[in-house]
């Protein structure tokens, strides 16, 4: 069969399906796996006779979202609570890829011209961190303690108000969204640059490394974090740019549950990021080295896992239980 006559035949199935999936039509959860079954089926003949074919994307995709919806009606004894944070998350996470890739370089992109621009203008540090914070900076590298200033303060006033701080930004981020994306893009540029230019500053002055076992053992976790949700707010941005087979309101729609279940999931790793900038990042100039390094790569090997590696593990496993249907 050609593939032309293989889409023909096919094309109203597959958005008929589709747009059951989305507008939640199935009322037995058993007709949905015996459709998703067909589907399977059609994604493995494409694969056989049209491997270089742009539907077999489409139809991956479209695989994706019936696992997050079989999964949600089959009867099971996991708690939702669980199956949020263990299942659906980071299929969603896995769904959605691509705008992760994407927060993640335009972040870099920014942290890079933060970094360029203050080696090029000894004015631009003072004109993105202000004036005393970098005086009072450069006071404390001179008295020996580069990150003091994180010692400001009592630890739960510090935890209370960097944690909130960092989900305003999150959120922020996740909701600015709604434009296009160019909003989320504007949060991660202001962020990306004040990054690059911060860790320039100590690299100018000769104390880098102390630097990163201070502000990394806290920074792991929170810029993470705030990437994953500039990738909510991408992901919100192109439901309303690109509403693909649904209406521009039931993509917008989607793009905000799936985005808003992103921007939760990344709120215990700011909750962390907080307690541990107001209860240990102060005393990381006193700390061993192994130790401080340790918490760093701990922190920052945790939340990669859980969305660098882990969605790829749970579609892989879902896909083969669901093959053998």
């Amino acid at each position: 069969m050609r593939e032309v006559a293989f889409i023909k035949q096919n094309k109203e199935k597959w958005l008929s399906f589709e747009k059951a999936i989305f507008k939640n039509e199935f009322k037995d959860p058993d007709d949905l796996a015996s459709q998703y079954i067909q589907l399977i089926n059609d994604l493995a003949f494409a694969q056989t006779y049209y491997p270089k074919s742009k539907v077999i994307k489409y139809l991956n995709q479209l695989a994706a979202k019936a696992f997050q919806k079989i999964y949600r009606t089959k009867r099971q004894d996991t708690n939702r609570i669980l199956y949020f944070w263990k299942t659906e998350v980071p299929l969603i996470i896995y769904q959605n890829r691509r705008y992760v890739a994407y927060a993640f370089t335009l972040f870099f992109c920014f942290v890079s011209i933060g970094i360029i621009s203050a080696a090029n203008d000894d004015t631009f540090i003072r004109l993105i961190l202000g004036d005393q914070y970098v005086n009072t900076t450069l006071e404390n590298i001179k008295s020996g303690d580069p990150v003091a200033i994180y010692k400001s303060g009592s630890n739960w006033g510090g935890f209370v108000a960097i944690t909130f701080n960092n989900l305003y930004v999150g959120i922020k981020s996740f909701v600015f969204g709604i434009f296009g994306g160019i909003g989320t893009a504007w949060v991660l540029l202001q962020n990306g640059i004040m990054l690059g230019a911060f860790q320039y500053m100590f690299q100018k002055e000769g104390v880098f490394w102390e630097s990163v076992r201070g502000i990394w053992i806290h920074g792991a976790m929170e810029i993470f974090a705030i990437v994953i949700e500039g990738a909510a707010g991408l992901l919100l941005g192109a439901s309303i740019l690109f509403p693909k087979t649904f209406s521009r309101m039931d993509s917008f729609k989607n793009g905000v549950k799936e985005g808003v279940k992103i921007l939760i999931s990344t709120f215990p790793f700011t909750l962390a990021a907080g307690f541990l900038e107001g209860f240990v990042t102060r005393y990381s100039n006193t700390m061993p080295h192994f130790l401080s390094v340790g918490i760093i790569l701990a922190t920052l090997s945790l939340i990669s896992y859980y969305y660098l590696i882990y969605p790829k593990l749970v579609y892989k496993k879902l896909n083969k239980t669901y093959a053998t249907l």
